[in-house]
C-alpha cells in the first residue's frame, strides 16, 4: 500500500529542474530550428531588457508550471490505479477460501420484480403512458438546456428532493453540462421507482420489496458516485494534481484491509474513540453480573435522589453507551442530575458458546434478574423501568409475563422507539422474508452460530443508503477526505453479534408473525396479552424514525391495558431519542388522548419547542416516590465489580 505521507512533490520538483534545463539550454544568441536566415534577419537590439521578454519568460514558466501538472496529475493518476489494483489484489486472496458461487440475486427480489412486471406488461396502455411521460420529460430538460446555452433562463424540469445532499456543490447547478447530467438522473430513477407504482394486484409486501430496491439500485447508479460525473471529485483532482485520488484509493485499500477483503467503508474515525476515556464516561459501578448483562449503577449528582430507582434496558443490537456519547449529551448524566438511582443493563456480546440462548433466557437473565438485583442493591420491592428499541419489545413481553404471573415489581414502563405491533415495522420487514432468513440462518451457521456485528450494520444503513454509504463513498473514495470523528457513527459502526436462536425466533415471531401483538406468543408457556397490563406506559416516537414508525409504535401503545401516555418527538430513530434539553433542537408534540389512529392523535396534538425530556421526567416523578439521600454505588448490598462502564461493553465484534 502507497503510504498517505507520499506525495507528487518530489516528482513535481524534478519535472521543474527539466524544465529549467531546457530553458537554460537556449542561450541567447542560438537560432530556434524554424528561424529566418541571418542575412535576412534585421540587425541585432541594442543590449538591455526588450519589451517582449517578460511576455515570452512569463509564458515559458506556465508552459513549464502547465508540463509539471500534466505530469504530476499522470503519475498520480498510475498510482492511484496501482494502489486500488493491488487493494482488490489482496482481497480476492483473502476471500480465495470462501465458496466461489456467485448468488445472482443477494436480495432474493427477482420472485417480486418478476411479478410485477408481469402486472405491468398485462396492461400495455399504462405501460405507454409511462413511456410517454418520460420522453416528455426528456423534450422539457433539453429545451431547458437549449434555453439555457442561449443565454435564456428557466425553470429546471428536475430538482432534488427536500434534504438529498448529493447534489449540493454549485456546479451541479451553475455548470449547464453537470446541471443537464444531474437533472436526466432525476428524471430517469424518478421513472424507474414511479414505474412500479403503476403495477395492479399486487402483494403490499411484494410492491414494497421492489420499490425498496429499486430505490437501491437508483442510489447507487447517482452521478454522484462516479469520478467521470462528479464535478466536486474532478476539480478536486485537478486541483491536488491527483493526488486527492491517491488518498482516496489508499482509503479503500484502507476499508478493503480492515474489512477481511470485504469492502467496509468508514463513517468515522475510530481511532479518535475510546470507551471509558471520551465516549461512555459517566462514573459508576458495575454491581451485578451474569452471562447475558452486566448491570451498572450510576453515581448519583444530588445529594437526594427519589426512592424508586430506574432500571434502563437499551437494544442488544447496539451498546448501550448511545445514552451516554459526551458530558453534555448524555442522558444517564442529565438523569442523575434530575434527582434519579439509574441502572443500565449492558449487553454481552455474544459468541458462539450464547448461540442457543433463547428469548426466554434474555427475558429471565436480562429483565427479571436485572431489575431483581436492582432492587437489591436500592433496598425497594419496585423499580421503574426504560426500554429502547429491542430492549422495549422484550420488557413488553415481560410486562405481559409479569402480568401472567401477579408479579409487580415493574411500578412503570417507558418505551423509546420500541415496537410491540410490527404490521407497520418499515423496511426493516423487507429483511424478514423466509429466503431471506434461510440465508441468514447458513450466515450464523458459518460464523459459529452468530451473527457478525457488521452485517447488522450493514443491513441498517441500507435503509439509508444515500446517507450513510453513497455519501461516505464519495467523500472518502473520489473526494480523498479522511472521515472526521463522529462520536455517534463510531458508536453506530460498534455493532454487536447476535445470537442464533434469539435471532431467528425475535425475526420470524415479531416481525414475521406479529405474535404479540396477535396475543399470539408464549413465553416459559405463559401466554402473553399486553392487554393485561396495567403498568402505567410512557411511549416515546420519533416522527422521522425509519426503523420503528411512529405509526407502528403508536399501534403498540394502544394495546396495554393500562394508563398509556404518548409523545411524538422529532428527528429519528436516535437523535429523536438522544435530544438533551441544553441542546434546544427539534421539537414534540403531547396529547393525553389515546384516539384510534396515530392521525387523529396527532390532529389535537400540542406542539412544544425542545426536548421532550421535561416531559417525560415530569412523568416519571410522580411514579418515583419520596426523596432519600442518594446513593453510592460502591456503599450498598451488592459488592462492586468494576468500574463503569464495565467489560462487557469493550468487546469488539
Amino acid at each position: 500500500m502507497v503510504s498517505k505521507k507520499t506525495s507528487a512533490k518530489e516528482p513535481a520538483k524534478a519535472a521543474t529542474k527539466r524544465s529549467r534545463a531546457k530553458t537554460q539550454a537556449a542561450a541567447p544568441d542560438s537560432k530556434p530550428e524554424n528561424a529566418v536566415a541571418a542575412d535576412a534577419s534585421p540587425p541585432d537590439p541594442a543590449p538591455g531588457p526588450q519589451p517582449g521578454d517578460a511576455f515570452a519568460g512569463a509564458f515559458s514558466a506556465a508552459g513549464a508550471e502547465t508540463l509539471e501538472a500534466m505530469e504530476a496529475l499522470s503519475r498520480n493518476l498510475a498510482r492511484a490505479a496501482m494502489t486500488a489494483q493491488g487493494a482488490m489484489a489482496e482481497a480476492a486472496l483473502r476471500q480465495a477460501d470462501r465458496s466461489p458461487g456467485l448468488d445472482t440475486d443477494p436480495f432474493h427480489v427477482g420472485p417480486a420484480m418478476a411479478k410485477v412486471m408481469t402486472s405491468l406488461a398485462g396492461r400495455p396502455d399504462a405501460l405507454m403512458q409511462a413511456q410517454s411521460d418520460l420522453w416528455r420529460r426528456y423534450a422539457e430538460l433539453w429545451q431547458f438546456a437549449a434555453q439555457r446555452a442561449m443565454g435564456e433562463t428557466g425553470s429546471p424540469v428536475a430538482t432534488p428532493t427536500k434534504g438529498d445532499k448529493r447534489f449540493n456543490a454549485p456546479d451541479w447547478t451553475e455548470n449547464p453540462v453537470f446541471d443537464v447530467i444531474k437533472q436526466s438522473y432525476l428524471i430517469t430513477s424518478d421513472w424507474m421507482n414511479g414505474l412500479v407504482a403503476r403495477a395492479e394486484d399486487i402483494d403490499p409486501m411484494t410492491r414494497r420489496r421492489v420499490e425498496f430496491f429499486t430505490r437501491m439500485l437508483t442510489d447507487a447508479l447517482s452521478p454522484s458516485n462516479f469520478l467521470a460525473s462528479n464535478p466536486e471529485a474532478l476539480k478536486e483532482a485537478l486541483s491536488t494534481r491527483g493526488e486527492s485520488l491517491v488518498r482516496g484509493m489508499e482509503n479503500f485499500a484502507g476499508d478493503l484491509a480492515r474489512g477481511g477483503g470485504q469492502l467496509a467503508i468508514s463513517q468515522t474515525d475510530y481511532d479518535q474513540f475510546e470507551i471509558g476515556v471520551n465516549v461512555a464516561t459517566a462514573p459508576g459501578k458495575v454491581v451485578f453480573q451474569n452471562e447475558i448483562i452486566q448491570l451498572i449503577q450510576f453515581s448519583p449528582s444530588t445529594e437526594q435522589v427519589h426512592e424508586i430507582p430506574l432500571v434502563i434496558f437499551p437494544p442488544w443490537i447496539n451498546k448501550f453507551y448511545i445514552l451516554d456519547l459526551r458530558p453534555e449529551n448524555s442522558m444517564i448524566r442529565w438523569l442523575t442530575s434530575q434527582g434519579f438511582t439509574v441502572f443500565v443493563a449492558s449487553w454481552v456480546n455474544p459468541d458462539g458458546r450464547l448461540a442457543d440462548r433463547t428469548f426466554e433466557d434474555y427475558m429471565r437473565l436480562g429483565i427479571y434478574e436485572g431489575t431483581a438485583a436492582a432492587m437489591k442493591q436500592a433496598g425497594v420491592d419496585r423499580v421503574n423501568t426504560v426500554g429502547y428499541c429491542i430492549g422495549g419489545t422484550l420488557l413488553s413481553a415481560t410486562l405481559a409475563h409479569m402480568a401472567a404471573k401477579g408479579d409487580k415489581r415493574i411500578a412503570s414502563a417507558t418505551f423509546f422507539a420500541a415496537q410491540q405491533d410490527f404490521s407497520e415495522a418499515g423496511d426493516l420487514l423487507l429483511f424478514t422474508s423466509e429466503e431471506w432468513l434461510s440465508d441468514l440462518e447458513k450466515q450464523m451457521e458459518s460464523g459459529g452460530g452468530v451473527l457478525a456485528g457488521q452485517t447488522m450494520a450493514d443491513t441498517f444503513n441500507m435503509l439509508r443508503s444515500n446517507d450513510l454509504i453513497w455519501s461516505f463513498f464519495v467523500s472518502n473514495y473520489l473526494l480523498g477526505k479522511e472521515p472526521k470523528p463522529f462520536d455517534l457513527l463510531f458508536w453506530n459502526s460498534d455493532q454487536t453479534r447476535m445470537p442464533r436462536t434469539l435471532h431467528l425466533y425475535y425475526l420470524r415471531r415479531f416481525y414475521g408473525d406479529n405474535a404479540l401483538a396477535r396475543g399470539e406468543l408464549e413465553l416459559d408457556g405463559v401466554k402473553l396479552d399486553l392487554g393485561a397490563v396495567k403498568t402505567p406506559i410512557y411511549v416515546q416516537s420519533s416522527k422521522e424514525d425509519h426503523i420503528a414508525p411512529a405509526r407502528s409504535v403508536y399501534r403498540g401503545a394502544r394495546l396495554f391495558g393500562g394508563p398509556t401516555t404518548f409523545t411524538l418527538a422529532g428527528s429519528g430513530h436516535i437523535a429523536g431519542v438522544i435530544n438533551a434539553p441544553v441542546a434546544k433542537k427539534y421539537q414534540h408534540w403531547t396529547n393525553p388522548a389515546l384516539p384510534e389512529t396515530l392521525e387523529a392523535w396527532q390532529a389535537d396534538a400540542e406542539e412544544t419547542p425542545g426536548s421532550w425530556w421535561p416531559h417525560w421526567v415530569d412523568w416519571l416523578r410522580t411514579r418515583s416516590g419520596p426523596m432519600v439521600p442518594a446513593r453510592d454505588p460502591a456503599a450498598g448490598p451488592l459488592p462492586p465489580l468494576e468500574d463503569a462502564p464495565g467489560s462487557y461493553v469493550k468487546v469488539k465484534s
